[in-house]
């Protein structure tokens, strides 16, 4: 009987990413994914640490496991990722039981690592050089960006997968965490990232998405060529059956015109921005060190939508930072009110050890008050959202069907609610027989919700629908979840 592995994702979609090289490189040495942690020889629990939540949530889930490792004493647990990366430490000593500590720039090292907890039954600990540690070249080579032979199982969809074109950040937000966790800011060669989206197509993707910290912050220098975003955007455009790209998370700076030009002018580019402003408040910007002032991004968003007509922007929050009044928290509902965003994330500010905020300002804004702007913030964004949902009813638009909605009930015979995203990245749900997941359909929009477009499928895309015996497409055991948060 193979061996069989366990794995567990919280965070975004870098860590969803890394999840599915890890079970691709054990795959290849022989192992079956699980989604019963009792049935697994191998538990591994993929981390973050932007949030304080996020870490609570994985020291819960070892507890949970601890019990498989009194039963089956040869079971190797595994902590991966940015916690690992952050707090090794504190994982061992919180966590005695468990077998692995393994960094973000080490995960090609878990199958290697797991047979030598195996072979000398002592834990193991691999995580990369800490900015502190050495100079810049030492810490980037000890990020290695691991990128191998891909595992399709893992992916949201079969047709649907992140590609990594960046690893590790340089914009030092003094909340964030990621510069240490993910080292400093390194693009990868254009010609590798080009190579893999060949790969992934020729394994049935339709749709690709780029990611990186601050993803339009790539740059690849040779010589005297330099690749940006959206040459290398351009360059992987034209490859036969990839239907749609799109890239996240972006930062505010670095929004350029020529990259707007390509999501204009590039017919597989989806229409769509993340680009998080976080607050409203100049004072507060300044001490998150964002480098840049509302008015500054108000401007860069004016500039997104005339340069892409049409084009859906959404943002990122923190209420509750340090220092935050309520004359700053009333500017970033003001703001939040006139930019219209299709969607925000919005957070309360959570202190993270090791980060600049923790060392230089108290958080000193109470819970209550975090929660309280929390929530009027979300009421000022779910109207925002509906007005832009219900603009869209009367209109068609072409959707991409990702699969069975979340409810997902049968409605007739082989017909249920189906869901899938528009070029816009709207969310819309449908009637529809399981022979339409992978396709991209016209939906004729006739209702909607604040979160949710609502439609019929046009006559002309049911006929090209599979055929009768065609296989369902199912997402595997064990396989992340299909809406991660953005990245940090």
């Amino acid at each position: 009987m193979p061996q069989k592995v366990y794995i567990e994702t919280v965070g975004c979609q870098m860590n969803v990413l890394d999840s599915e090289l890890v079970v691709g490189a054990l795959r290849r040495h022989g192992y079956a994914l699980t989604d019963t942690p009792a049935d697994a020889d191998v538990l591994l629990f993929n981390t973050c640490s932007v949030r304080e939540h996020a870490e609570d949530k994985t020291y819960s889930a070892l507890g949970r496991v601890r019990h498989v490792k009194r039963r089956n004493p040869d079971a190797v647990i595994g902590v991966l990722g940015c916690m690992a990366q952050k707090d090794q430490d504190a994982v061992r000593r919180r966590a005695p039981f468990v077998d692995l500590v393994v960094g973000t720039g080490q995960l090609a090292e878990v199958p290697a690592l797991v047979d030598k907890v195996r072979a000398t039954r002592e834990p193991q600990l691999a995580v990369s050089l800490g900015r502190a540690d050495a100079g810049r070249h030492e810490v980037e080579a000890s990020f290695v960006s691991y990128d191998p032979a891909r595992d399709p199982s893992m992916r949201p969809t079969p047709f649907q997968a992140y590609v990594r074109i960046q690893i590790g950040c340089d914009k030092f937000c003094t909340y964030c965490v990621v510069p240490s966790t993910r080292g400093p800011e390194q693009s990868r060669p254009p010609e590798h990232i080009w190579a893999e989206v060949r790969q992934l197509v020729d394994q049935g993707c339709k749709e690709v998405t780029l990611l990186g910290q601050t993803v339009n912050s790539y740059a690849y220098q040779r010589g005297e060529s330099r690749t940006r975003l959206s040459d290398l955007i351009a360059g992987m455009h034209d490859t036969p059956g990839l239907e749609r790209v799109k890239f996240v998370t972006n930062y505010p700076k670095d929004m350029t015109d020529d990259l707007l030009d390509a999501v204009r002018e590039l017919p597989k580019v989806v229409k769509y921005l993340h680009v998080p402003v976080q607050s409203g408040c100049d004072e507060v910007l300044r001490r998150m060190k964002r480098n840049y002032t509302a008015a500054y991004y108000v401007e860069m968003l004016a500039r997104c939508r005339e340069r892409v007509p049409g084009v859906a922007v959404t943002s990122d929050f923190i209420v509750g930072f340090c220092g935050e009044t309520e004359e700053s928290y009333r500017k970033t509902a003001d703001l939040v009110r006139a930019a219209r965003f299709k969607n925000s994330f919005i957070f309360k500010y959570s202190e993270r050890p090791g980060t600049k905020a923790a060392g230089r300002y108290p958080d000193d804004v109470p819970d209550e008050v975090k929660k309280r702007r929390n929530n009027d913030l979300l009421a000022i964004q779910t109207e925002n959202s509906r007005l832009d949902h219900r603009a869209q009813v009367g209109s068609t638009v072409e959707v991409l069907v990702e699969g069975p909605s979340r409810h997902g009930e049968r409605v007739a015979g082989p017909v249920r609610q189906l869901t899938g995203r528009t070029m816009t990245d709207h969310i819309v749900v449908f009637d529809g027989s399981d022979r339409l997941i992978g396709q991209t359909v016209r939906v004729a929009v006739t209702d909607a919700s604040p979160f949710t477009l609502y439609g019929d499928v046009e006559p002309a895309s049911r006929e090209r629908e599979r055929p009768e015996d065609a296989t369902p497409v199912a997402h595997a055991p064990g396989s992340p979840g299909r809406f991660p948060l953005p990245l940090a």
